[in-house]
């Protein structure tokens, strides 16, 4: 917080004291006239999860009494290992369901690259995800976020990764599971990319999930202008606020403005805060707070 003075420092400090004075998100999941819903992505809490201090059953817990959000998005490195332990996932479930949280998706990594230009690597990728879209259907989520992630160059490599991404759908839609890509990174930081891979695969479930803050050097509001109309998920991503609450990186008002008025999305919102000014809760309910400014805006 080194460039806050000490005026700016203790305004953002007062309004974020008031977002804990009232801990629970307007934006709920049962909430049928907000225009989009707020979720809270597990990587918020990374630090504290890699760290021993937060145990991956309490994330529910901690998301609902800490940060006030009532719905959750999964990381798989969390539970490694765990994808077929019903009686670990049903543990998941009960201590969820105890604080009325809702389980929403599960982010995938470390599967192998759905895009390999290796046939067998890439069928031993996607069989990979197998265990998770089972996982999903489970905990009852919605989806499993994948990687698009290829080797090969542009045109090769969307045609590779389609490839990847229509096995491992076709797989999942018995399941009523939707295999979403976020822009992670590669060629699917470009969205126009992403937006080719989708309109190659062209299934029902299979879908995007853009990332405010993923498209690197490719501009983000083209990105997710791009990548919208396959959403099933978007993931607000934050590092830094100003003395106001606003977001340094990301205008979120025109973003959710892109998001909301634009492209209809009323669905999950998911806060994932990877800045390092701010204490991982605190920079979480700073993130929801600017959410649910944008709503008001919004009507």
């Amino acid at each position: 917080m080194t460039h806050f003075d000490r005026r700016s420092f203790l305004k953002f400090s007062a309004a974020a004291a008031g977002a804990f004075a009232l801990p629970t998100s307007s934006l709920l999941a049962d909430d049928a006239k907000a225009p989009f819903k707020i979720s809270l992505a597990q990587w918020s809490l990374h630090r504290a999860l890699k760290g021993g201090k937060l145990d991956n059953l309490d994330f529910a817990k901690t998301a609902k009494e800490e940060c006030g959000i009532e719905a959750i998005e999964y990381v798989n490195q969390f539970f490694a290992g765990k994808a077929k332990d019903e009686k670990y996932l049903g543990e998941m479930i009960t201590r969820s369901d105890d604080v009325g949280v809702k389980r929403v998706l599960i982010m995938i990594d470390g599967e192998g690259p759905l895009g390999a230009s290796d046939d067998a690597k890439r069928t031993t990728a996607v069989e990979n995800h197998y265990k998770w879209v089972e996982a999903a259907k489970f905990l009852g989520c919605h989806s499993i976020r994948v990687n698009a992630q290829t080797d090969a160059k542009y045109e090769e490599g969307m045609k590779l990764a389609a490839d990847g991404l229509r096995r491992l759908s076709e797989f999942a839609k018995p399941f009523d599971i939707n295999v979403i890509v976020e822009n992670h990174g590669g060629l699917s930081s470009n969205g126009e990319w992403l937006a080719g891979v989708m309109k190659t695969v062209d299934l029902p479930n299979c879908g995007t999930l853009p990332d405010f803050g993923n498209f690197h050097s490719y501009d983000r509001y083209k990105g997710v202008d791009e990548t919208m109309p396959f959403a099933k998920a978007v993931s607000a991503k934050s590092h830094d606020f100003d003395a106001d609450g606003n977001e340094t990186h990301t205008d979120y008002f025109k973003m959710m403005e892109l998001v909301v008025k634009k492209h209809g999305y009323h669905g999950y919102v998911g806060v994932e805060y990877e800045g390092s000014k701010l204490p991982e809760i605190e920079g979480i309910v700073a993130t929801r707070k600017l959410l649910e400014r944008c709503a008001e805006k919004l009507g």
